[in-house]
């Protein structure tokens, strides 16, 4: 497993590290477990896990053993983030999102129990729109059987209409390096 270090916080494109690796963003809702992920893989807490959802606000990004780039992207469906507070965070989205020459792939986190919603399907499309693939990874496979996982992966499979569908556990770390690996062969290595 590779050597993870935070490299910076940003909003706004002058913000951004300047940098010809490539990147990963990572998605998810606030409570997804984005930065849980980040933590597996950097072996370290070098991501922020907070308690109270809708805490990461900026774009954080990480340096995966100078192979490529992980962005932490702030979480969307929290509700107590005022009108403007919104409108911010959706234009640094989707300024990152489109703009972004190195970004070479996302990964959408979402708790194995919850369906694809509109949410996850907006930002696919989005992305996808701008030729870049999108993975999703379930996270939470701790609290379920290898039946029940099975089943949701075809699940989502289904509704998302993607077949790079990757149970994961960041309690137990079950799937987050065949994640990982997953995101370096397809995405990365040249």
């Amino acid at each position: 497993m590779a050597k993870m270090t935070f490299i910076k916080s940003g909003v706004k494109m002058k913000d951004f590290p300047v940098s010809k690796l490539r990147e990963v963003a990572l998605a998810g809702r606030s409570n997804a477990g984005k930065s849980s992920l980040i933590n597996v893989w950097a072996k370290d807490k070098v991501a922020k896990v907070s308690q109270a959802p809708g805490k990461t606000r900026l774009l954080n990004f990480f340096n995966m053993n100078d192979s490529y780039i992980v962005v932490d992207m702030p979480g969307y469906g929290y509700a107590s983030r005022g009108g403007e507070e919104l409108k911010t965070w959706r234009k640094m989205i989707e300024n990152y999102l489109s703009q972004r020459p190195q970004l070479a792939g996302m990964v959408i986190l979402m708790d194995m129990a919850r369906d694809w919603q509109d949410d996850e399907e907006l930002l696919a499309q989005f992305v996808m729109r701008h030729d870049i693939p999108v993975a999703v990874g379930l996270t939470k496979a701790d609290k379920f059987s290898k039946r029940d996982i099975a089943k949701a992966v075809e699940r989502i499979q289904k509704q998302s209409r993607l077949q790079e569908v990757f149970p994961i556990s960041s309690q137990t770390r079950e799937g987050c390096e065949e994640l990982e690996e997953f995101i370096y062969r397809s995405w990365i290595k040249e």
